[in-house]
């Protein structure tokens, strides 16, 4: 599929044939591609958990506010992001470049980081959201459908999870064969009103 096709086409899908399977090699090219998204620093602060489990689906489902999609879409991603990357043998980061890069590096994101909290929360979610956005495209350009979700108990699905403590959960994204359309596009604000040039008005 072209790129602005899956652009345009992609769209948030909560009915899923729950006896439809999405092979674990296709899965895999899915999250490979995913893995392509841009992070600061190439950090890769996403981290991808893929639940199989029929038991533990079923446990996450109820702290999602009972979401059909949970289990019965063909599989379910927790875009995770782990907000002490930074810190964690950051030259490995550029793994390839020559040595002297490597160490320039890891002494920039030392300094980015650290003592910056809200930053690295942040960085953690915007390469998180660029992560599931590109596994999103690239689930829509094969012919399947997703769903971006956030309406769970965070804590909750830490806990089923095993989350480390320096990690975050980002969002969910289901992937399968809908079983039903989308309702058409509507709400579209005026471009005027979201594409600002230079400045916003005073």
């Amino acid at each position: 599929m072209e790129t602005f096709e899956a652009i345009r086409t992609r769209r948030a899908i909560r009915a899923y044939d729950p006896t439809y399977r999405l092979d674990d090699a296709e899965l895999a090219t899915l999250l490979h591609a995913a893995r392509h998204a841009p992070s600061a620093f190439n950090i890769q602060h996403y981290r991808f958990v893929v639940v199989k489990d029929p038991a533990l689906r079923a446990q996450l489902r109820k702290v999602a506010w009972d979401q059909a999609q949970v289990t019965d879409a063909s599989a379910l991603v927790v875009i995770c992001a782990d907000m002490a990357a930074w810190k964690k043998d950051p030259a490995r980061y550029f793994n390839g470049a020559p040595k002297a890069v490597q160490d320039q590096m890891a002494g920039m994101i030392r300094d980015y980081y650290m003592g910056r909290e809200w930053v690295q929360r942040d960085e953690t979610m915007r390469s998180a959201g660029l992560a599931a956005q590109t596994l999103m495209l690239a689930a829509t350009a094969r012919g399947y459908q997703t769903c971006p979700m956030d309406g769970f108990d965070y804590d909750a699905v830490g806990k089923l999870i095993n989350l480390p403590e320096d990690h975050v959960v980002a969002m969910f994204v289901v992937i399968g064969r809908a079983t039903q359309e989308a309702a058409p596009r509507v709400g579209a604000l005026p471009d005027a009103e979201v594409i600002v040039t230079d400045r916003f008005p005073g």
